[in-house]
C-alpha cells in the first residue's frame, strides 16, 4: 500500500531531532564518553534457533518445508443501485501440514465495517484505516454454509468472532494431504471508503467500484504460529495462502470489469471493435485505446444487453481483486518479459484522470515498471497487470492495483510503480504483512528507489537521501515505534517511517555502503527465488542475505531492525607524524553510539587535493576508537566524516576537523 510518494524526506519534518551535545575539539579519546560496546553490537548468539528440516540455516526453505493450499471458485454479482456485492464461494482447502486440524479459521475482513466490530471501536474517525465517515449496513451476511469431504457432507459447527470465522469439525482433517470443501453464500454493502483499500467513487460518468477483501478467505496455518488469526482492523494488511482463484463477476452491461489474472472471455464482454483492439494490444509496445475517452458516453461502446458476466482466473496467487465501472477509459499494451513470455499492461481510468499528466500515460507506467522489476529481480508471474484510477490512494493485489485518481505527473508514475512493486513483496514473496509490515512495504520502498532511477533515464528521479538527517531524527527517537512491532500496534503517525522508510534506508545502506551492489543483488535475488510463493519470516531473510553475501550482518540486524540504535562517529585527535617509518597523519575516529558503521573520511591537503579513505565496519568488532593512518608529505587542512551524508551519523558537530569555531557574541 502506498503511504507516501516522496520516500527521501518522509515524515522528517514532524520528527523531533535527537542528538547529544558533543565537543568538536581535538580531545583525546579518553575524554570523550561513548555509548558504544563492541560486545553488544557484535555479540554472539544472534540466532537463538538452529536451522531445521522445515527452515534451513542458510535461509532457504528446508527439505520438509510445507504450506497449506487453498483454491477458490467464486460467482459474484454487482448491484450498482444498492452498492452490493453478493455471491457464492467454494473453498477447497488442502492440509499439507504434519498436524491434524480439528478446526479451521477464515478471514471475514468486511466485518470490520460493522459498527459493533472491534476495528470500528478502536479506529479514530480521522484515520485512513476506517469507514467511520459514513453510516451503512457494513459486514458480511453469510448463509447456507456447507462442508464436505470427497463429495460427502461433514458435520461441523461454526462461530463468527468479529473478522474471523471458526469452523469446528466433528472429525479433524488428517495430516499430510487431506482435502476439505467449504461452500457458502454471502453478500455485503461496499463501503464508500473502506480503509483506503476498497471503495466506490462517484465520477461524472458513473460510479467506480474498487472491490477487494470481497470474499471469505482462509487464514494461514504455518509452522511458525499455527493459525494466524489476528483480527483485521485496517493498518495491518494481509497474510494469505496460495492457490488458484477462478471468479466471475456479473455486472451491468454498461460496465467494464477488470480483475486479477487472465480475462477468459473477452469475446463475450467486448464489442467486436474492442475485441479487435484488445487482441492488437497484446502485440503492441505502444498504448492501444480499447475504449477511448470520446467513446465513454457512446452507448455503442458497450454490448446492447442488460448484464454481462466477466470471467477471470489467476493461478498460484494469494488473493484476487476487481474493479467495475461504466466510466472507464481502457488502454492496453504488451509487456515483454525476460523469458520471452508476454503479459498485458492495462490501465482503466475515468475521463477526469485521463490527461497526459496523469493516467493517460498509465499503460506506459505499468509496462515500464513490470519490465524493470522482472529483469531486475524475478519475472512477473501473471497474464495481466491492471492499474485502476479510483478514490483509493494506493493499494495492491495480485495482477491489479488501485491508485488515487487525482494523481498528477510524477505522482501518477510513483503510485503505479509502488503498487506494482508489491507484486514482488508480498505477492510473490508471501511474507506475513499482518505481523511484519516492513517485509513488504520496506522491501518495496527499497526496490522503488532503484526503479525510479531507471525509469525513462531518471525522468522522475528524486533527491538523494540525506542520511545524516535520518540519523538525527529517525534513529533512537523515543517517539517512534520499533520496526518489528505489528502494524496495528503502531501509532499511525509512525507507520510511514517504520514500515516504509527505515527498512528501505537499511537496504540502501547494505547495498551501497556495506555489501556492494553485486553481493547484495545476488543474495537478494536468491532470497526472492527461494521464497517465491512461500512464507518467509524475518530471520529467514536475515539468514538468506548473510549466506548469499558471505557476511555476518548480525550487528546490522540487531541495531537497525531489532532495535533503533543511534550511530555517531566523531573525529578525535589528529596528529602530524614524521619518523623513519611513517610520514603523514594519524586520525583518531571515535565510535560514540551503539550502532557501528563503516568509516568514510574525506581528507583535503593544502594543494587542494581531496582523497576519500574507507575503512570497513569490522574495525569496531573490538575497538571504540580507530586510528586511520594517512600517508602524505603535504599539510592536511581539512578532514570530514562522510561528506556525502550516505551513513546515518546522528551528530554533525564532531564530523569535521579543524572544528568549526564557536560563534562570536
Amino acid at each position: 500500500m502506498l503511504r507516501f510518494i516522496d520516500k527521501t524526506f518522509l515524515c522528517i519534518a514532524v520528527l523531533c531531532a535527537v542528538g547529544f551535545a558533543s565537543s568538536a575539539q581535538q580531545a583525546p579519546p579518553a575524554a570523550t564518553p561513548t555509548n558504544y560496546s563492541p560486545a553488544e553490537a557484535f555479540g554472539p548468539l544472534f540466532y537463538t534457533q538452529n536451522g531445521n528440516e522445515f527452515r534451513s540455516a542458510n535461509g532457504a526453505p528446508g527439505a520438509k518445508y510445507w504450506q497449506n493450499r487453498v483454491d477458490y471458485n467464486i460467482t459474484a454479482n454487482l448491484d450498482d443501485t444498492k452498492h452490493q456485492v453478493s455471491g457464492t464461494i467454494t473453498i477447497t482447502y488442502k492440509n499439507n501440514s504434519p498436524d491434524k486440524l480439528p478446526y479451521l479459521w477464515l478471514q471475514l475482513d468486511q466485518n470490520t465495517f460493522k459498527e459493533t466490530s472491534r476495528g470500528y471501536a478502536i479506529t479514530p474517525p480521522v484515520s485512513r484505516y476506517g469507514a467511520q465517515g459514513e453510516k451503512f449496513d457494513g459486514g458480511y451476511k453469510i448463509s447456507n454454509i456447507a462442508v464436505s469431504q470427497k463429495a460427502q457432507p461433514v458435520k461441523f459447527t461454526s462461530l463468527v468472532e468479529d473478522t474471523r470465522m471458526q469452523i469446528r469439525l466433528d472429525q479433524p482433517m488428517a495430516a499430510l494431504g487431506d482435502i476439505i470443501t467449504i461452500k457458502m453464500d454471502y453478500s455485503y454493502i461496499v463501503p464508500k471508503d473502506g480503509s483506503d483499500r476498497t471503495s466506490h467513487l462517484t465520477t461524472k460518468n458513473g460510479e467506480i467500484y474498487a472491490i477487494a477483501q470481497w470474499f471469505p478467505r482462509m487464514c494461514v496455518y504455518d509452522d511458525v504460529l499455527g493459525w494466524n488469526t489476528l483480527p483485521y482492523w485496517g493498518a495491518g494488511e494481509f497474510y494469505c495462502e496460495y492457490g488458484d482463484i477462478n471468479f466471475s463477476v456479473t455486472a451491468p452491461a454498461s460496465h467494464i470489469v477488470m480483475g486479477s489474472g487472465e480475462l477468459l472471455n473477452p469475446q463475450e464482454v467486448f464489442t467486436a471493435e474492442q475485441l479487435k483492439r484488445w487482441n492488437a494490444a497484446k502485440l503492441s509496445d505502444a498504448t492501444v485505446h480499447i475504449r477511448s475517452e470520446a467513446e465513454v458516453l457512446d452507448p455503442a461502446s458497450r454490448p446492447a444487453k442488460d448484464k454481462l458476466t466477466w470471467k477471470f482466473k489467476i493461478v498460484n496467487a494469494r488473493d484476487a481483486a476487481w474493479a467495475s465501472s461504466k466510466a472507464f477509459v481502457l488502454d492496453a499494451a504488451k509487456i515483454n518479459l525476460p523469458s520471452g513470455k508476454k503479459a498485458l499492461a492495462v490501465s482503466a481510468q475515468p475521463v477526469e484522470s485521463n490527461g497526459v499528466d496523469s493516467y493517460g500515460r498509465g499503460v506506459e507506467y505499468v509496462k515500464s515498471t513490470i519490465e524493470h522489476y522482472s529483469k531486475m529481480w524475478y519475472e512477473f508471474p501473471y497474464p495481466m497487470a491492471v492499474n485502476v484510477a479510483t478514490s483509493i490512494g494506493g493499494m495492491e493485489y495480485p495482477g491489479i492495483v488501485f491508485c488515487g485518481w487525482k494523481s498528477k505527473k510524477s505522482g501518477a508514475w510513483g503510485v503505479i510503480d509502488h503498487e506494482f512493486g508489491h507484486t514482488w513483496f508480498p505477492m510473490i514473496v508471501g511474507s506475513n504483512e499482518r505481523k511484519y509490515g516492513w517485509m513488504d512495504e520496506g522491501f518495496n520502498t527499497f526496490i522503488n528507489g532503484i526503479s525510479q532511477d531507471s525509469f525513462n533515464n531518471g525522468e522522475y528521479k528524486g533527491r538523494p537521501t540525506d542520511m545524516h538527517r535520518i540519523g538525527q531524527s529517525a534513529l533512537g527517537n523515543p517517539r517512534l515505534d520499533n520496526i518489528m512491532q505489528i502494524p496495528d500496534g503502531m501509532a499511525e503517525r509512525n507507520i510511514g517511517i517504520n514500515l516504509y522508510s527505515k527498512p528501505g534506508w537499511g537496504l540502501d545502506l547494505l547495498r551501497n555502503q556495506i555489501l556492494g551492489k553485486d553481493r547484495f543483488d545476488y543474495a537478494f535475488r536468491q532470497y526472492i527465488k527461494n521464497w517465491a510463493f512461500k512464507h518467509p519470516t524475518p530471520f529467514d531473510f536475515f539468514r538468506s542475505m548473510e549466506n548469499g553475501a558471505g557476511e555476518d550482518l548480525s550487528w546490522f540486524w540487531r541495531g537497525w531492525f531489532l532495535n533503533s540504535w543511534k550511530s555517531d562517529q566523531g573525529i578525535g585527535e589528529v596528529k602530524a607524524v614524521k619518523d623513519e617509518k611513517f610520514t603523514g597523519y594519524t586520525i583518531k575516529v571515535l565510535n560514540l553510539e551503539k550502532l557501528p558503521m563503516p568509516i568514510i573520511l574525506s581528507i583535503k591537503t593544502k594543494s587542494g587535493k581531496t582523497e576519500t579513505v574507507r575503512v570497513p565496519v569490522d574495525v569496531w568488532m573490538k575497538n571504540t576508537v580507530w586510528t586511520v593512518r594517512y600517508p602524505t608529505t603535504e599539510e592536511v587542512v581539512e578532514i570530514v566524516i562522510d561528506p556525502e551524508k550516505v551513513l546515518p551519523d546522528g551528530n554533525p558537530d564532531n564530523d569535521k576537523w579543524p572544528a568549526a569555531e564557536a560563534p562570536k557574541n
